[in-house]
Order: C-alpha cells, then structure tokens, then sequence
C-alpha cells in the first residue's frame, strides 16, 4: 500500500482547543512494501503519527492518501473495507485477559471474516497451525494454549505482533514493539516482522525508541520531532551529528533505555481504537 501525506496537520482527539496540533504541516511519501523506521523524542507525535495513518485520526489539515484515495472522502462502507487493509499494532496489546494465546492471534483475521465466522472462532479456532507458525516466528509456539494473562509483559507484546502475521492487511503500522523485549528478542522481532513484510509485499512503518536497533535493521528512517519531519534518510546517511539535533534536550533517550509508559509485565491491557467491520 503507498502512503502520502500532503502538509498534514492533526491533533490528539484528546487536545484542548488552541493548543499547537501534534504533527504540523507533514510531506511523508512511503511507497508499497516499503519498510520505514520513525524515530524521535517523547512527545515529537509518533503514536498521532500511526493513528493518523490507520485512519484512527483525520487530519485537520492536509492530505492523507493511501494508495491514492483520501480515506475520509470515502463512504462509510469503502472507509471501513479499507480499514480491513490496515494493522495498527499499539505499544500495550489490546488483547483480552482471560482469553487464549491462539485465539489472541488467529483475530488478527476479523477483517477478514463474516460476522458468524468471527464468532465462531471465538470459541473454535478455525486454523490453530496458522496461529501455530506465526507464534513460532516469534519463539512463542509453546504459548499456543496458555492464557494471555499468564503471560509476561514481553510475550503479550510478541503475541500483537504475531497478529499481523495473519491480517489481510498490506499496510502494518506498528508502535514501539521492543519496550518490554531484551536486546536479543528485539533484534529477533524486528527480523521477524522485516522479512515477513518483505515476503507479502507489506508496507511497514514503526515507531521505535530503540535507535540503534532501527539504524541496524531499517533502510530508511524518518526523524520526528516537535510535531514536524526533521530528516527523511537512508539509514547510512543518518549521523550522530542528525542524532543529537533531533535528540537535544532528550539525550537520555538517544543513550539510555527505552522508556515505558508503565510497567509491561504487570499491566492489564489498555483500551485502543478497533476497526471492526
């Protein structure tokens, strides 16, 4: 799926009236299956930046395209089709607690199902092998049948992002995957998700924290910062000198560990935006 973004302004739907947009005035050109790391301080308008591609948020200002149409000029029923070709994997899962790994993953189908097939996987997976592989890319096959909150804070993370691994969708905008990962299942997840982009001509667009992780794996990278686009960039081109411009004041997060909004391992699952149809 291609991405463009025409001087694009949104804010968080949360914002008081008057207060400065989260992203100002964006030109961000992604082509189909391309994958693309944004990287950026607390605050420069990541997570805004996703929502608004996953058609979560509408612009304010400006132009959204995804592959040449404008979303919210779309009836209802073709916003919502398109919506089924969208994966938007957030920093917190939403995946229920009591419910189990396999059905966990095997809903990242539901764009694709009819409202009785949806049903019934609920209570009867309907390509457990399907949910099978995909955890096992992840090193969590043997967490097929455990309930999600018998997980940890990492493996619950691990478990959204073999999700996507089942959806329809050709576009993946995935939020800071690695904050509750070790540095060796990172790179893993990471790995994971590039080379099955790759293999279904998927785009891909995460967010990371995790510079070094991103300037390793990701050919392009886009700096974030203050709501704007500081560098587009092959990741070759991006120096220290780029890094401490858009890091100044935030050094601690260019150097230090990612920080985590609350603590992964022991946090129940936070509500996001569903596109259902």
């Amino acid at each position: 799926m291609k991405v463009a973004l025409q001087a694009a302004t949104a804010r968080h739907p949360a914002a008081r009236p008057g207060t400065t947009p989260a992203l100002r005035g964006l030109e961000l050109q992604v082509a189909a299956g391309e994958q693309v790391a944004v990287i950026g301080p607390s605050g420069a308008g990541k997570t805004t930046l996703l929502q608004l591609l996953a058609c979560a948020l509408p612009p304010s200002a400006g132009v959204l395209q995804l592959d040449g149409q404008s979303p919210w000029h779309l009836p209802r029923a073709q916003l919502q089709r398109l919506r089924g070709r969208l994966f938007l994997a957030p920093q917190v899962p939403p995946l229920p607690p009591r419910q189990r790994v396999v059905t966990a993953v095997l809903a990242g189908r539901l764009p694709a199902m009819g409202t009785w097939q949806s049903l019934r996987s609920l209570f009867y997976p309907v390509d457990i092998p399907a949910a099978f592989e995909a955890l096992d890319r992840f090193d969590l096959a043997d967490k097929l049948f455990e309930r999600v909150d018998r997980l940890s804070g990492g493996e619950r993370q691990r478990v959204g992002l073999a999700r996507a691994l089942l959806s329809p969708a050709s576009l993946w905008l995935i939020d800071e995957p690695l904050s509750a990962l070790d540095p060796t299942r990172a790179s893993q997840a990471i790995d994971t998700l590039l080379s099955a982009a790759r293999e279904r001509g998927t785009t891909l667009v995460a967010t990371l924290h995790q510079v070094d992780v991103a300037l390793a794996h990701f050919p392009r990278i886009v700096g974030l910062r203050d709501g704007t686009i500081a560098f587009d960039l092959p990741a070759a081109q991006v120096g220290r000198e780029r890094l401490a411009a858009l890091y100044a004041q935030h050094e601690h997060e260019l150097t230090g560990p990612a920080p985590v909004a609350q603590d992964l391992a022991q946090a129940a699952p936070q509500p996001v935006v569903m596109h259902c149809r």
